[in-house]
């Protein structure tokens, strides 16, 4: 039997994933780079959600929370089928829903693409997801100090990479 509780948690769980359905979509596929596997880690999230709703604590931290059951689901996807896919980009932005965060930048969006994927996550989920870093650290599962020189070295990358292609425009 549901506690008053968990009917609260639940419903507010419903409304909060209505509401970020697009960010959910998206930082699965940033992990999946195909549009149907990134559906899947969404639903396989949401029910691994549902069934755990009940541990959660706090409404509050349930943003950072279901991001972290995301990207696990997502890493234990491409674990379990070995596969990376990369993309072209005009198939990438034919797949990507238009939203607010859509890179305007098309030197950015390379840029972020060429990262490793450990400095790309901490830079998507703290610039483009709005959270902390402390946070980001939590749902990635690394300690804060990390998380901190993994955005710093990955700020460090994009600056040099950035700058590179700026000169070579000027150069043209």
């Amino acid at each position: 039997m549901k506690t008053r509780n968990a009917f609260q948690h639940e419903e507010v769980f419903v409304q909060f994933i209505r509401e970020n359905k697009k960010r959910f979509y998206l930082l699965a596929y940033s992990y999946t780079k195909n549009e149907q596997d990134a559906l899947d880690v969404v639903q396989d999230s949401i029910q691994k959600a549902m069934i755990a709703l009940g541990n959660i604590e706090k409404v509050d931290y349930m943003k950072s929370w279901f991001y972290k059951i995301v990207v696990r689901t997502a890493i234990d996807f491409l674990r379990k089928h070995k596969r990376l896919q990369i993309m072209d980009d005009e198939t990438l932005h034919h797949l990507t829903p238009a939203q607010e965060d859509v890179y305007e930048n098309v030197d950015l969006e390379h840029a972020l693409a060429e990262l490793p994927q450990m400095y790309r996550e901490v830079v998507i989920l703290h610039y483009f997801e709005d959270l902390k870093i402390s946070d980001v650290a939590e749902i990635l599962g690394i300690k804060l100090s990390t998380a901190k020189s993994r955005l710093y070295k990955a700020l460090k990358i994009l600056k040099i990479q950035l700058q590179d292609t700026e000169g070579e425009m000027t150069n043209e």
